[in-house]
């Protein structure tokens, strides 16, 4: 399928040095198979605590203290530090309970470990004051460690007696542990877990140990859930333990919060670079991946997780992009009748799963089909419904509306009519009142990345000459941005991550777009557009 096919601005794909860098970040999927996500503190805290006997266990140590922030907490900003910094503090206290400092000052940890739990319990400025994100089994997480921490201030090491009996660390006001008292009832009949739970199952505690109806490998694409259902290296699950070897080696034996995620970043890159224009050639390996990928019972993530329909429907769309358009019944088992859930049984419900949703129903049988039609227009009022009323939109997978922001206008864009122009004018407009001064987008600060999705909601209608203005100065900011935020994790599972191909493939995007929508008048030579974010 030719470029032209996949863009309305089929320039854009025509410089060299464009190519050059498609080309290169096409070829960094084909060198990580397992994809290319953050080091999570979280995830690495809980390996520190449930499997000391893993190689490299003084490594996520130095990586814990390395990554403690000024305040005493981990993570990001507001109510993100509090699953972090609990899951740190507990996995340092944990290791100065049990082992022999080989590779560690007990000093530095005991250090970290008093200045974290000084932060944890302020109950003016510490994270539990915050509202708790909606992040995977947070309300899960939080308790068990609350009552983990709490067990272990019972008898602490002596130089951090003074925290001795203080109890529990303070939960957040809308938090209780009544859904994780229920589920480890569940885990502990023996009954199977739900496959949605397997992702968290280090929660559970002893409990976890080879329960029941878990599949040896990567369990919930998780290491953390996987060390805790291992137990111990007793070689007797080998696939289990190579896996936890195998993910130990992208961050120098941190971990991230999930992996492999191969399906969910070869469809989110190559649907970004084709919608852009900037695709010229896909390697037939990738293709067949996803194909193969694709079941009845719809698309995962990566092994150890179940199908979703967020995976399904944005592997559904990259495929039709890539001239393979495949039958997306295998979204109907995610129907609820008004929306369409991340997976059956969905708690709340995303928006960014819904616009891709509409994306592959559009794309695979056009808006004309009997079958598609009643569900375009049931998604498009479903998303303009859910739009905030100063014209943004937001989603419990990523911390940032403009990631949402930008989904939701890409698709009502190409599949909501008419119906839809309004809810995009707003949705332009509030883009164009949150730019900062210098061009950039970000809800902390500007990042590349959420500059590139600010970038592309403006270039996704006619420009008018203040849209022009300001994506001229978006692009020029981005052209300087490089790097700018890549460690500022903002995509949500236990705690933020960056995938970081993902992102690149939208930053390149946004600059082909300027490139090609602003007719020249941002000055950008391809040179600098195409520049390797890395």
């Amino acid at each position: 399928m030719s470029t032209e096919a996949l863009t309305r601005d089929p320039g854009a794909a025509k410089d060299s040095g464009s190519t050059r860098v498609v080309d290169e970040l096409i070829a960094e999927l084909s060198r990580h198979p397992s994809g290319r996500t953050s080091a999570s503190p979280y995830e690495t805290a809980r390996l520190v605590s449930l499997a000391p006997w893993l190689p490299r266990h003084a490594d996520r140590i130095q990586y814990l203290l390395a990554g403690q922030r000024p305040d005493g907490g981990w993570g990001g900003p507001d109510g993100y530090a509090l699953v972090p910094t609990l899951s740190a503090v507990e996995g340092l206290l944990a290791t100065s309970l049990r082992d022999e400092p080989v590779g560690w000052s007990p000093t530095a940890v005991h250090d970290a470990v008093d200045r974290a739990l000084r932060l944890l319990f302020d109950r003016a400025v510490g994270p539990a004051t915050c509202p708790v994100p909606d992040l995977p089994a947070a309300d899960l997480i939080v308790p068990a460690l609350v009552d983990r921490i709490a067990d272990q201030l019972a008898d602490p090491p002596t130089q951090l007696a003074h925290w001795r009996g203080v109890g529990p660390p303070p939960m957040p006001a809308d938090m209780d542990r009544q859904r994780l008292d229920r589920v480890r009832l569940l885990v502990g009949s023996g009954r199977p877990i739900p496959p949605k739970l397997l992702h968290a199952l280090e929660i559970f505690g002893p409990a976890a140990r080879g329960a029941a109806g878990v599949t040896a490998g990567p369990v919930g694409a998780s290491p953390a859930a996987t060390a805790a259902w291992l137990g111990n290296p007793d070689g007797i699950q080998s696939a289990a333990l190579d896996y936890l070897t195998r993910a130990l080696g992208e961050h120098g034996g941190a971990v991230p919060c999930a992996t492999p995620i191969d399906v969910f970043e070869r469809s989110w890159v190559l649907s970004t670079l084709a919608r852009a224009g900037v695709l010229p050639r896909v390697p037939p390996e990738l293709l067949s991946g996803l194909r193969e990928a694709l079941g009845p019972e719809g698309a995962a993530t990566g092994p150890g997780l179940p199908t979703d329909a967020d995976t399904t429907a944005v592997t559904l769309y990259t495929l039709a992009l890539l001239g393979h358009p495949t039958d997306p019944t295998s979204l109907n088992r995610f129907d609820t009748g008004e929306h369409f859930g991340t997976w059956p049984g969905e708690d709340g419900s995303s928006v960014t799963t819904n616009a891709h949703v509409l994306e592959a129903f559009g794309r695979c049988l056009g808006g004309d089909d009997p079958a598609a039609a009643p569900v375009l227009r049931r998604l498009t009022s479903w998303l303009i419904d859910r739009q905030h009323p100063d014209g943004r939109w937001s989603d419990r997978w990523h911390a940032s509306p403009l990631y949402a922001t930008y989904c939701v206008v890409l698709a009502l864009r190409e599949y909501g009519g008419p119906t839809a122009e309004p809810a995009l004018r707003r949705a332009v407009s509030w883009a164009l009142e949150n730019q900062r001064a210098d061009g950039s987008w970000g809800r902390w600060h500007g990042t590349a990345e959420e500059t590139a999705y600010g970038l592309l909601v403006l270039l996704a209608v006619p420009p008018s000459p203040t849209i022009r203005d300001a994506g001229v100065a978006a692009a020029r900011r981005l052209s300087t941005m490089q790097n700018e935020g890549a460690d500022d994790p903002l995509w949500h599972d236990k705690d933020l991550y960056h995938p970081a191909l993902i992102v690149r493939a939208a930053v390149v995007a946004a600059r082909a777009a300027a490139a090609a929508r602003l007719n020249g008048s941002a000055h950008i030579p391809a040179s600098r557009w195409t520049a390797p974010l890395e």
